[in-house]
């Protein structure tokens, strides 16, 4: 194992964020001013918005040390100029208080928002004499209502892009080719939100300030003292989210397009499942559960989601359900999925018993939410592809069971969902993954399958935004997959520096409600489209 370096160690802890003293208008203290100084509270990591909807949006904030979140929300144009006048709007926010406990993060539930309306946010700290330290700027766009235009822009017209796996096997913020380029690329096309499907950190993956690569080139991390292992610890679980927030190409992306955020297995160790017992040597600790609560609390505390208790105005940590629907305007609703929580034990999957993916509770809520939407599309954001087998060892982790027969263990789970869209006369379903680290299209017909009580469907793959690129694996035939595209890098664990091995997918939802899906490079070129049009 490499050797972490001081050097390494001491700039990472300053691109997180240490703070300079500063006089009492803010200006630096020259050496030979007088040493009364006052602190400004800083933002350590950037700042991020999440779960943007018709009307209202989570905002999310690290302080330097205790104090109130603050954030004001001013209506802009489509020059990012404050409107005036008729379709003004101004509102100062406050939110929930950080301190140690919360790992000085903080959140504001911004509600009763306006929609279709594009916003400039302004956010930093207060300190306990209510003096406002250090701010910096935004911008984000509630979704359009459909009702009209507002500010000249597109009634119902939107678009996003998605993808997964943040910092995976061993390949982190390599600044000499300019960090995580992929975060560049989705950020440039000027996405109206970002899902990350999962694997938002590898807490199980430790990274080395040096790796050499299959050509024999050195990839050179930069690095803090909590990548360095696995992580075990609340404050190691943290770290490595904080971590991820020093890429500039993250921060600058986060600043203006909202997140809807995931977790997956690697928030907290690979594959696992509750009630697991790891017995991977590199722990101390060997009981998931006690492992996925700290990881859950630091993902909690780090991504753009609603807390309950923060929401209140209250602090700490208060698990919650993280499957979710965030509503989009009259042409798309999100369904946020969570298949980690409530997933069964990794066997060969050939269970005649039916065995949980989504569990009974979140499966009703989503056949409920299907059913009851009113959006032209319905996208279900599964963080586990459908068809896609995913060898654990001699088990699967896959919904899938590589066998291609009648629905067994979890896919019968999976059968019961998709019978119920079909049972129910629910249109316009697509399914949009991560995961597996590489990028495809697959369309699943009744016509192919050995269980063929369903209508057709798309799902689409992409990922890894910034991971070793793997696959392309096999398919279960059990619900007819076709794979119409698939792209992986070159060889196994390919690292991200020629950026044709890390991918993400694009949607552009336009006025007539076309759903047009690419899947690109992290350089930006697109190597697959496909235009969706909608069934009435």
């Amino acid at each position: 194992m490499t050797n972490v370096s001081r050097r390494n160690l001491l700039t990472g802890a300053l691109g997180a964020g240490a703070l300079g003293l500063v006089g009492p208008t803010g200006a630096a203290l020259a050496s030979g001013a007088p040493r009364l100084v006052r602190s400004r509270l800083g933002l350590t990591s950037g700042f991020s918005m999440g779960d943007v909807s018709t009307n209202s949006a989570v905002l999310w904030a690290r302080s330097s040390g205790e104090g109130r979140v603050r954030a004001q929300l001013r209506a802009v144009d489509g020059a990012g100029q404050i409107i005036r006048g008729r379709g003004s709007f101004v509102r100062t926010l406050r939110g929930a208080q950080a301190t140690e406990g919360s790992d000085f993060t903080a959140k504001i539930n911004a509600a009763h928002l306006p929609a279709g309306t594009r916003f400039s946010v302004s956010i930093g700290f207060e300190d306990e004499n209510g003096t406002l330290g250090e701010t910096q700027q935004g911008w984000f766009s509630t979704a359009p209502s459909g009702t009209g235009r507002r500010n000249h822009e597109a009634d119902r017209a939107q678009s996003f892009v998605w993808s997964g796996d943040t910092a995976g096997q061993g390949w982190g913020i390599n600044e000499e080719i300019g960090g995580m380029r992929a975060y560049a690329a989705m950020h440039a096309t000027k996405p109206d939100f970002f899902v990350h499907s999962g694997d938002t950190i590898y807490a199980d993956g430790p990274i080395l300030a040096e790796v050499e690569e299959a050509d024999g080139q050195i990839w050179r991390n930069l690095m803090t003292e909590e990548v360095s292992k696995v992580a075990e610890t609340l404050a190691e679980y943290r770290g490595r989210h904080r971590y991820n927030m020093m890429d500039a190409n993250v921060r600058a992306m986060y600043a203006e397009v909202p997140v809807i955020a995931q977790w997956d297995d690697h928030e907290t160790h690979n594959n696992w499942w509750p009630g697991e017992t790891i017995t991977d040597e590199r722990y101390t600790v060997r009981d998931v559960n006690t492992l996925a609560a700290r990881g859950r609390q630091a993902w909690q505390e780090y991504q753009p989601i609603a807390d309950p208790r923060a929401m209140s105005g209250g602090t700490g940590f208060e698990a919650a359900r993280i499957y979710r629907k965030i509503s989009r305007g009259p042409a798309l609703d999100l369904f946020a999925l969570d298949m980690r929580t409530f997933k069964s034990e990794n066997t060969d999957g050939k269970e005649s018993k039916e065995t949980a993916i989504l569990g009974e509770e979140q499966l009703d809520w989503l056949v409920d939410g299907l059913s009851q939407s009113k959006a032209t599309w319905k996208v279900i954001l599964n963080d586990l592809p459908l068809g896609i087998i995913v060898p654990d060892g001699k088990a699967q982790e896959s919904i899938s069971n590589a066998d291609h027969g009648a629905p067994l263990g979890r896919e019968l789970e999976l059968a019961r969902l998709l019978k119920a869209i079909k049972d129910r006369g629910i249109k316009n379903v697509v399914f949009l993954t991560a995961d597996v680290h590489y990028c495809a299209a697959h369309h699943y017909s009744p016509e192919r399958a050995a269980f063929s009580d369903f209508n057709e469907f798309w799902e689409f793959v992409a990922g890894p935004v910034n991971a070793g690129s793997f696959g392309p694996n096999e398919m279960d035939g059990t619900f007819g997959p076709r794979v119409d595209f698939a792209l992986a890098g070159t060889i196994a664990n390919q690292s991200p520096r020629d950026g044709k091995s890390q991918f993400f997918g694009h949607v552009d939802l336009d006025e007539q409600d076309m759903f047009t899906v690419s899947l690109r490079n992290a350089l930006g070129e697109t190597v697959y489209s496909r235009t969706l049009e909608p069934a009435k």
